[in-house]
């Protein structure tokens, strides 16, 4: 399931997707996936793990529905454009909701005696409020508020996995990590907590976490634009770290003075894009963590992030 989503979304995102395969083949895509449905709710990652008529009470658990494959079946799904009037929507959410932890976060699959089983961080806050939205959780919420997911547990679990220095780790007390952070704010702009007014002068956020920790997000995420691509470009010594960062990039580490015009609240931002004393560099990338070097896939969470936060410009 997994596989097909990043086949199926590279080819949308690319705009060949229609192109790329028939109308037969859409349908068999669909049908496959809708195959994949749990008996209980959810969606498997594959047929193989399907019993059939084997299954009993007994060894039922060795075939669980997975959040991360209910999450990827969904949107393979809303890809191929189908209408979604096959999912069973209340099984699935009654399901998702025996996921959740009671710290707000939530597991993978359900194991025997309907243990919670595997990870459980920002991950699969992710999974779990994305399948929430696009099933109409809300709606649910609403008809039957004890039996949906804790929305209160679960931005509670995600304002505390937010680190010192702005960025979300994968739980609480633990290090910034860029695609932890995609997660985090995906969600959050999923359950409204993102939302933004722009005014003539600055741009105001509405959410749990705050104008300074929403500040303190965006300098991380910027901070990470780098122009180490790989670990030989490491400066060896303490003294060589600090001569390069004031000759190369002043701005990112030391503060500097805006030039961006950004506000977040009334406060307004430092611009933390890379400067250069002379020519910039042929390549410049973004990296992951503090001291990393940059990554194509780092690219991804750090853009994507921004760009939930309605702030892409500012890198």
């Amino acid at each position: 399931m997994t596989l097909a989503f990043f086949i199926l979304s590279a080819l949308d995102l690319l705009g060949v997707l229609d192109s790329s395969i028939t109308v037969s083949e859409r349908q068999a895509y669909i049908d496959w996936v809708y195959s994949c449905q749990h008996p209980h709710g959810g969606f498997r990652g594959f047929t193989g793990a399907d019993m059939v008529e084997r299954e009993d009470e007994f060894n039922c658990h060795w075939d669980p529905a997975n959040i991360a494959a209910t999450y990827f079946a969904i949107t393979n799904l809303a890809i191929l454009g189908d209408d979604l009037q096959r999912i069973e929507k209340r099984k699935c959410l009654l399901w998702l909701r025996k996921l959740q932890l009671d710290n707000g976060t939530f597991g993978e699959a359900l194991g025997q005696d309907g243990q919670v089983q595997g990870g459980n961080d920002v991950r699969f806050c992710f999974c779990a409020t994305s399948i929430w939205w696009m099933l109409g959780g809300d709606m649910q919420k609403e008809k039957e508020p004890n039996k949906s997911i804790n929305i209160e547990m679960l931005l509670s679990f995600i304002k505390a996995s937010q680190t010192y220095d702005g960025g979300f780790a994968k739980a609480p007390f633990n290090e910034a990590h860029a695609g932890w952070t995609y997660c985090a704010v995906s969600a959050l702009s999923l359950l409204g907590e993102m939302s933004a007014s722009n005014t003539s002068e600055q741009t105001k956020f509405h959410g749990i976490i705050g104008p300074a920790s929403m500040e303190r997000l965006v300098q991380w995420l910027t901070s990470r634009q780098t122009t180490a691509l790989h670990e030989d470009d490491f400066p060896m010594s303490e003294e060589d770290d600090l001569e390069a960062n004031q000759e190369q990039y002043p701005s990112q580490r030391g503060g500097g003075q805006s030039t961006s015009g950004k506000f977040i609240g009334a406060i307004q931002l430092n611009d933390s894009r890379l400067q250069f004393k002379e020519d910039p560099p042929k390549h410049v990338g973004l990296n992951g963590r503090c001291n990393k070097p940059a990554d194509t896939c780092y690219t991804f969470w750090t853009g994507g992030s921004l760009t939930v936060s309605a702030l892409i410009p500012i890198l």
